[in-house]
């Protein structure tokens, strides 16, 4: 064997494998686009829920403005106009005002009994849990991308291609601490 065919067999085998790793970067950013779409069907659903939520709860506890004007001027931000780390930002957001919002719930059995709360209530919990699982496979996503980028040799690739690490879809800090509801 030449030296000139060992060199033209590593040309071949490193070809090889930067055809290998870029198509990967590919998928893992189709991966993380498809996982956020998906996520993003049930944050719409939820935000489309919001009003009608709210409506239902004003009536019933007046002197909670505090938290109602939260989640309202949360709600009426251009929802479509929102880059997707806006939308992730804005949802934790919300989560933590619509906690506080069931919380005061707590407080007014009226409001508890009210079928239009419950049947909205039940459909907020439904949408949570899809939420929920869809923000697992997005992160799981998020770190399989984030790690290819992150990686030795991958990350040569992926700093030519200009591949952009994802950002997690987390809660924020407020929201691991207990709601306290005072009056």
């Amino acid at each position: 064997m030449t030296v000139l065919g060992a060199i033209a067999g590593i040309l071949v085998v490193l070809g090889l494998w930067f055809w290998w790793a870029y198509n990967r970067g590919i998928a893992l950013r189709n991966y993380k686009e498809e996982a956020f779409s998906t996520m993003d069907v049930y944050l719409k659903k939820r935000w489309d829920l919001i009003p009608n939520l709210l409506e239902t709860t004003k009536g019933y506890a007046q002197h909670e403005k505090g938290v109602l004007e939260d989640v309202t001027k949360l709600r009426n931000l251009n929802y479509g106009n929102m880059s997707d780390n806006e939308k992730v930002e804005v949802n934790s957001k919300l989560s933590m005002g619509l906690s506080k919002l069931l919380a005061v719930a707590e407080n007014y059995p009226d409001l508890k009994a009210s079928d239009n709360f419950q049947q909205l209530s039940q459909e907020l919990a439904s949408i949570e849990g899809e939420i929920a699982t869809s923000r697992k496979y997005y992160n799981g996503t998020i770190r399989e991308l984030n790690t290819y980028i992150e990686s030795f040799p991958t990350n040569i690739v992926a700093s030519i291609f200009k591949f952009e690490k994802g950002v997690f879809f987390e809660i924020e800090e407020a929201q691991r601490e207990n709601i306290q509801i005072k009056f």
